[in-house]
């Protein structure tokens, strides 16, 4: 299969929450597309955490691109020259104030190939308590934390209580990870 020619580049938008790329491409049959936008990402990371008595970590926040309060594992975007394990265990001590065994690597996913660079690497943490610190969200984020029964999260990932498809994609994989 052909790939698409990028016949040039800009950059329309580049702020810490989104970089936009519009490309003048050439497609196989010749045609050319002007203002073809894509967003740019260094990815980010999502954590399946189970507690010693078996719980796992979610999340109820605030979304501002769907306005809705959404339910989601932990998750949040790798830093610059950071590794996708720092990322999970940092991102799970800012978001729910919990630490565990070292971050498990489960795989890594396309987010949206249609238009965005972005991947998403899910992670395990395995006895996951709470730290001696509180959480230390992002400015943008006010967190609930959810403590869900392992045996119920298939569930809320298959009746739409947690509706983002990344989200409903890490929790399938990550629990048949963990032969479940």
């Amino acid at each position: 299969m052909r790939t698409w020619r990028i016949l040039s580049s800009a950059y329309p938008i580049e702020t810490p929450f989104l970089r936009l790329r519009a490309d003048r491409i050439e497609l196989p049959s010749g045609a050319v597309v002007e203002d073809y936008y894509v967003r740019e990402s260094r990815g980010f990371c999502v954590v399946l955490a189970l507690t010693t008595d078996d719980d796992v970590l979610l999340v109820r926040q605030y979304k501002h691109g769907i306005g809705e309060v959404v339910l989601e594992l932990p998750a949040g975007m790798l830093e610059p020259d950071e590794e996708p394990a720092d990322c999970a265990a940092r991102e799970l001590a800012e978001e729910t104030g919990y630490a565990g065994t070292a971050p498990e690597f489960v795989r890594t996913f396309l987010a949206d190939p249609t238009n965005s660079t972005s991947r998403f690497h899910l992670f395990v943490v395995r006895d996951a308590v709470p730290l001696d610190t509180p959480p230390d969200a992002d400015v943008t984020e006010d967190i609930e934390l959810v403590l869900a029964p392992a045996t119920e999260l298939r569930a809320m990932a298959l009746d739409g209580r947690i509706n983002a498809g990344s989200q409903v994609a890490a929790v399938l994989v990550a629990l048949d990870y963990l032969g479940r």
